[in-house]
C-alpha cells in the first residue's frame, strides 16, 4: 500500500497533465470519468509518466506500507494505519521545509475510501496535528472524489509507479519519475 503526497506550487500543472493525456485517448475511452493507473492502458500510462515527468516544480514523498509486516487487525483499524501513514509524510514535509514558511497549505484526499466517520475523525485529527506544526499558516485540507479532482487523478498514476516497483519488481514507469521523488520510505520493511 503506497501512500503519496504531490507537492507542487500550482495544482492546475497536475489538472493539465490529465487533460492531455485525456484529449489523446481513443474515442471509445473518452467517456470515462476519470483516469486510473491500474485501468489505464500502457500507452495511456506512457503518456501519462511522460508528461509527470516534465512537470515543472513537482515534487512527491510517499510512504509504502508492508501489509503482511502489520500485526492489527486491518480491516477494522485502517484508519489508524492511514492516519499514522499519513501523519510521517506530512511531518517530513513539514520538517525539510519542502515548503515556504509563508505558503497557505491546501491539501487533498482522495474521499473514496473512507466512510464518514472516519473521514471526520481523520480530518479533524490532520488539522490538530497540522496547527501545532505549521506554524499558523492557511491550511486548508478538503476531500474530493478523484473524478472531481484532476490533480488526485496524477496522484494515482504516482502512487501506481511506486507500488509497482514493490510489488511486483516493475520498475519502468517507477524509472520515469524516480527524479521526482523527494522521500520515499518503507513502513515495517
Amino acid at each position: 500500500m503506497v501512500f503519496a503526497i504531490a507537492l507542487i506550487g500550482n495544482k492546475r500543472l497536475l489538472e493539465k497533465v490529465i487533460v492531455t493525456v485525456r484529449k489523446e485517448l481513443k474515442k471509445k475511452h473518452k467517456k470515462l470519468n476519470e483516469l486510473h493507473a491500474n485501468r489505464a492502458d500502457y500507452v495511456t500510462r506512457k503518456r501519462m509518466f511522460n508528461q509527470l515527468a516534465h512537470v515543472p516544480g513537482l515534487q512527491v514523498l510517499c510512504v509504502m506500507l508492508n501489509k503482511s509486516k502489520v500485526h492489527i487487525d486491518f480491516e477494522n483499524q485502517k484508519n489508524y494505519l492511514y492516519t499514522y501513514a499519513v501523519n510521517i509524510l506530512l511531518e517530513n514535509l513539514l520538517t525539510k521545509n519542502l515548503i515556504s514558511l509563508r505558503e497557505p497549505i491546501q491539501i487533498f484526499i482522495d474521499r473514496k475510501d473512507t466512510n464518514k466517520n472516519i473521514r471526520d475523525n481523520f480530518v479533524a485529527h490532520l488539522k490538530k496535528s497540522l496547527a501545532k506544526k505549521s506554524r499558523n499558516r492557511s491550511l486548508e485540507i478538503r476531500l474530493e472524489m478523484s473524478h472531481d479532482e484532476k490533480a488526485l487523478q496524477a496522484v494515482d498514476f504516482l502512487s501506481w509507479a511506486i507500488f509497482r516497483k514493490y510489488e511486483s519488481g516493475d520498475f519502468e514507469f517507477y524509472e520515469m519519475i524516480k527524479k521526482l521523488i523527494v522521500q520515499e520510505d518503507v513502513l515495517f520493511p
